[in-house]
């Protein structure tokens, strides 16, 4: 059960991912819906930047933030015209997201942040619509932050530590992936015309993902968020492809959304299959090369669960 909590977490990464690129509402281990509003990325997506380039002047008019108050392990994500909307995320992938970092970027958090579960719904002025709607998705996130320094007592800081990053590159065979026949949105095509998505099957010993109309640098994103590690896509490629990748868990995937022993009983059943970095080398044509190097990093110097709304 433990195993398959953090595969759904996995999944809802995977489904914020090709979310940040639509504009689309995302399900954990569903499909997400195509959107009319296809968001430019930087390169290496959300992981690829700086923690401390976050709270554009915008603010958000009202924000709810409310308990979870379901037992399943479904979480869904929703980018609106006028705000963000989350169901039954744990307040670390809230934290995560709104200071746009990767998990081994988070540092020093209190450990109900891993546990305890929210909805949030938040939104501008109607007068702040179309200001909004202009901002990537990662400015968006970074809205809420001045909501969880008001709501939940948040202090953090900023350190230079030295971590693994990742570069996405491609293999020495070569590509194994297929150009997408839609394209992508930034061959000339107009907005909506891209049906950019991704599903993930889920179970206890693999987990695959089926990828349609994808750029390399959302495939970096994933592939960051699920294993929890900075990844910078450094293929040079901008053509978008048709995929399907199957690997099994390992101890380098780190949702970073259970703590140690949460989950209790039997032991997990064992893994099937190639870890992620094989798979990718073999049933992509894409390699992940691993170096140290000294990163911003954020550490959070107190969090208190939020107050009521």
């Amino acid at each position: 059960m433990r195993l398959l909590r953090h595969f759904v977490c996995v999944a809802a990464s995977l489904a914020m991912a090709v979310a940040a690129e639509l504009g689309a509402v995302a399900q954990a281990g569903g499909q997400p819906a195509a959107s009319p509003r296809a968001q430019a990325q930087t390169q290496g997506g959300v992981a690829n930047g700086s923690p401390n380039n976050v709270g554009p002047s915008l603010a958000f008019d009202v924000v709810s933030i409310k308990p979870y108050g379901k037992t399943d392990f479904r979480i869904s994500i929703k980018t609106m015209p006028d705000g963000v909307g989350v169901t039954g995320m744990p307040m670390h992938m809230i934290l995560r997201e709104a200071f746009g970092v990767t998990n081994d970027r988070l540092l020093g958090e209190p450990g109900w942040l891993n546990v305890e579960r929210y909805d949030v719904q938040a939104k501008v002025a109607p007068d702040d619509t179309a200001k909004f709607k202009g901002l990537t998705d990662r400015e968006q996130w970074a809205m809420l932050l001045p909501a969880l320094r008001d709501r939940c007592g948040l202090k953090f800081h900023h350190e230079t530590r030295e971590l693994t990053v990742y570069s996405l590159e491609i293999a020495k065979g070569g590509l194994k992936m297929q150009a997408s026949q839609h394209g992508n949105p930034n061959a000339g095509q107009m907005p909506g015309q891209n049906k950019s998505s991704a599903g993930a099957s889920v179970s206890e010993k693999s987990f695959t993902i089926l990828g349609h109309a994808q750029t390399t640098a959302t495939i970096a994103r994933w592939v960051s968020l699920t294993l929890g590690s900075t990844v910078i896509d450094k293929t040079g490629l901008t053509d978008s492809y048709d995929y399907t990748l199957s690997f099994a868990p390992d101890d380098s995937m780190k949702a970073g959304v259970l703590p140690p022993g949460s989950g209790g009983g039997a032991p997990p059943p064992e893994p099937e299959g190639p870890s992620i970095f094989t798979a990718l080398q073999e049933q992509l044509g894409l390699k992940l090369e691993a170096q140290k190097q000294p990163v911003d990093v954020i550490v959070i110097d107190h969090m208190e669960q939020p107050t009521q709304n």
